[in-house]
């Protein structure tokens, strides 16, 4: 989804009370250097200047592509949650597999040295071995077929020339369409000897995805998912970056409910049957970002990292399964 347009939503849906204000949900748009010395509290990383983007890659004729995948315009979901059939929950356990297999083996394939373009090669490779569509690739125009965030850059970075450094915390988000269906999570990896501050980050915000998962259940509020995100975050010491949500998920890349990962009142209970990803992004310093001129790159304002990781579950009868596990 794009970035402004969840921006504005978020906006939207948060009450007067709440923690946040509006003014956390402005992105401006860098028509200027940006580029600042990093605050020493947050740590020893470099911080990161996009760099050069080869062109777009192709995807062969005989792979079942998503609508969008010619014409940018995001296909079209539903007005509510969607609950799934049995027929569709396996479609969705096939597709929400292999993403998994192929972030699983982007994590292996990532060392200092490596570019982002060059994991976006292999993630692309992967996916066209395995019959299936990278489910990136085009969406709103989106140039590459995975988001790789490095240090201060928050979501949805465009993978280019940059080589990961040593201490770099990256994340990588891996989206793949498989027999009509999106199978969709992402995860941090640390590259080389990552400092003490920057691997709490990681672990805390993996923390944030797993205790906000374990309440999953039919009849539950889907805004307890932000309350109990926000809730270890601020223990961790750290922040939630609202600007990006989680999306239900299916046929569409993305749909109802929406999943806001900050203290909200976004209405609705879960039910059996529904799938939707829960994906914080947490930060070590300001809750605002900056949309680059690539209309996809968000940094962090202050240039402190963040760390993101992300599952596609699927509400049960007694509870909730991880299909990106």
């Amino acid at each position: 989804m794009n970035i402004l347009s969840r921006i504005l939503r978020t906006a939207n849906v948060l009450p007067k009370s709440s923690y946040y204000n509006k003014k956390y949900f402005l992105i401006s748009v860098s028509r200027r250097n940006l580029w600042g010395k990093v605050t020493k509290s947050f740590g020893r990383y470099s911080v990161v200047y996009p760099g050069a983007v080869s062109p777009i890659k192709s995807v062969p004729s005989h792979i079942p592509k998503p609508l969008y995948s010619n014409q940018h315009l995001p296909d079209q979901g539903f007005r509510q949650p969607e609950i799934k059939n049995d027929k569709q929950i396996k479609r969705m356990v096939d597709s929400c597999k292999l993403a998994r297999e192929i972030l699983d083996a982007v994590g292996q394939f990532i060392q200092v040295g490596s570019t982002t373009d060059e994991i976006d090669c292999f993630a692309h490779k992967l996916a066209i071995e395995n019959n299936a569509y990278p489910s990136p690739l085009n969406y709103q125009g989106f140039p590459k077929s995975v988001c790789t965030s490095v240090n201060n850059v928050a979501c949805h970075g465009i993978p280019d020339d940059r080589p990961l450094e040593d201490g770099d915390i990256i994340n990588v988000d891996i989206t793949v369409y498989l027999n009509g269906y999106h199978g969709d999570c992402s995860s941090t990896f640390t590259v080389g000897s990552v400092d003490e501050l920057g691997c709490h980050l990681v672990k805390a915000t993996q923390q944030c995805l797993h205790e906000a998962i374990a309440i999953c259940r039919p009849g539950e509020y889907f805004c307890n998912i932000g309350h109990t995100v926000e809730h270890v975050a601020r223990k961790n010491g750290l922040t939630v970056i609202p600007a990006f949500i989680g999306h239900g998920i299916g046929s569409y890349f993305h749909g109802p409910p929406d999943i806001y990962h900050c203290y909200n009142d976004y209405p609705g209970k879960m039910q059996s049957g529904m799938t939707f990803t829960i994906e914080p992004v947490i930060g070590q310093g300001s809750p605002e970002v900056i949309l680059l001129e690539d209309g996809w790159t968000a940094i962090t304002d202050d240039n402190s990292r963040s760390a993101q990781f992300e599952h596609t579950i699927l509400i049960t009868e007694d509870g909730a399964k991880i299909l990106t596990a």
